[in-house]
């Protein structure tokens, strides 16, 4: 029997019953790995000895009679968390010998769970791109056509688990990080809660591995079935062990509904600022007919939506002033000297992104103050309905494109271009006010390609989004594997 695309639900299962052991089912991740990996590049770092062993011991705790969530379950992990005695890099070529000694937060908590860690996946260079290659490590190739990106910046991971290289991987998400790479790969991502799961231990070297509370970025899961996301999620949700978690422990509450017929969802697919592509609004259109033959209440508009042109520009002030926070200062000041020379009636996102670059404390704290406008409005629309469903990105997964200056590339919309970035409208919805996230398959395009949409939920409600995409899983199908 072959184990490899089961869900780890189903090999959790499997093995409490003595039908496989820990080690057959590493065996069989291994091989398919070293077997189909030349080819797709996902993992970067094989880590198949200490596999090996975990998996051995896994088999010897549960003769003992032990059981824990993923107890031998082969799992991967994302390359920007640290994991002792492996390189972590984040694909700068600079940092190649970057070899952290002590686990991230979430590596230690896959472990505590039982789980075996087959090695780490490809990052784009510092994770700021939503493709996955680098010099390091290479181009990082999408399952379902290898001329196409699997996304960024974890790539690496929806690739590893679209080919069957492990039940399950842990991910990040600042720019859709999660959810792009899963719509592009046919599988199933979470964006918790802002704050929700710690992050410590996933940090840019050589910086060192303390707790901090991040803006905008998050670490989730990423699996083959919405289930497997919240046994997943379960694992790694809970404070960081050094602050919050000194005093407080987490229980999320149960979702809002257990039935389709029961849940009231907003169904968007425009954007004023961004066309949708024709393959991705089928996508929607498709979720939208599920809900509906479910009995879901659903509506396509309402005034409790905050603004989405206002929300993209303050989400892109928001992640570009602090992705160049640490540029040196003459770079610094060549982007003043560009800033300045913007029309004052320049209101485009290129315009927003490079006024951001160059942002003052000032200008911060006025974009942390609107954010809290928005995230008082969500908790208002949050009262009349219980998810959201809208577009990751207008496109499904693009072709490989490594022009060294990610803002001169541009991003084909049905024939139109437009600026590479501005796709991230989409993914800035629900990471700007920090609202949890589902990404879900939602059937293919014309040209064969994955297409997925995100079920945007209430703030610390993750289980509702959870619970809704494994109905809408049960209703219109899940993950297929490639080819």
């Amino acid at each position: 029997m072959e184990w490899s695309f089961r869900s780890a639900e189903e090999l959790a299962a499997a093995l409490r019953a003595g039908d496989v052991t820990s080690v057959e089912l590493t065996d069989e991740a291994i091989a398919r790995i070293e077997r189909d990996d030349r080819v797709i590049n996902a993992i970067c770092v094989p880590d198949f000895d200490r596999a090996r062993a975990a998996a051995r011991g896994a088999d010897q705790a549960r003769a003992r009679g032990e059981d824990r969530p993923l107890l031998g379950v082969p799992v991967t992990v994302k390359e920007s968390y640290d994991m002792a005695g492996l390189p972590t890099t984040w694909g700068m070529p600079q940092h190649r010998d970057h070899v952290p000694a002590e686990n991230a937060v979430q590596v230690s908590r896959l472990k505590a769970a039982g789980a075996v860690v087959l090695g780490k996946t490809n990052v784009p260079l510092g994770l700021q791109d939503i493709q996955t290659f680098n010099e390091i490590y290479g181009t990082t190739h999408n399952p379902w056509n290898h001329d196409r990106t699997p996304g960024g910046s974890s790539g690496g991971s929806a690739a590893a688990l679209a080919c069957g290289f492990g039940a399950l991987s842990i991910g990040s998400d600042l720019a859709g990080s999660l959810r792009t790479p899963a719509h592009f790969c046919g599988i199933y991502a979470h964006k918790p809660t802002l704050g929700l799961a710690a992050t410590r231990g996933m940090v840019a070297p050589p910086a060192p591995a303390l707790p901090v509370d991040l803006d905008l970025a998050v670490v989730g899961p990423m699996a083959r079935t919405a289930r497997d996301l919240a046994l997943l999620l379960d694992v790694m949700a809970g404070p960081d062990p050094l602050t919050f978690g000194v005093a407080h422990t987490v229980a999320l509450p149960p979702a809002r509904h257990e039935r389709l017929a029961d849940f009231r969802v907003l169904v968007v697919d425009e954007h004023p600022l961004l066309a949708t592509g024709s393959a991705v609004r089928a996508g929607v259109h498709r979720v939208a007919d599920a809900l509906v033959g479910g009995g879901a209440r659903v509506e396509r508009h309402t005034p409790l939506l905050p603004d989405p042109a206002d929300a993209a520009t303050l989400y892109t002030q928001l992640l570009f002033s602090g992705s160049v926070a640490r540029f040196p200062v003459e770079a610094y000041e060549q982007l003043r000297a560009r800033a300045a020379g913007l029309r004052g009636d320049d209101r485009s996102l290129d315009a927003a992104r490079l006024r951001a670059m160059v942002f003052s404390h000032r200008d911060w704290i006025e974009a942390t103050n609107r954010r809290e406008l928005h995230r008082h409005g969500w908790r208002q629309l949050f009262a009349a309905f219980d998810a959201v469903v809208c577009p990751i990105t207008p496109t499904p997964a693009f072709g490989h494109d490594h022009h060294p200056n990610p803002l001169e590339r541009r991003i084909d919309i049905d024939g139109v271009e437009y600026p590479y970035f501005d796709q991230l409208v989409w993914a800035g919805l629900a990471t700007m006010p920090g609202l949890p996230a589902t990404a879900i398959p939602a059937g293919r395009s014309s040209e064969g390609l994955p297409v997925g949409v995100q079920l945007i939920g209430p703030m610390f409600e993750d289980r509702t989004p959870l619970r809704l995409a494994e109905l809408l899983e049960q209703k219109i199908g899940g993950f297929q594997a490639p080819g």
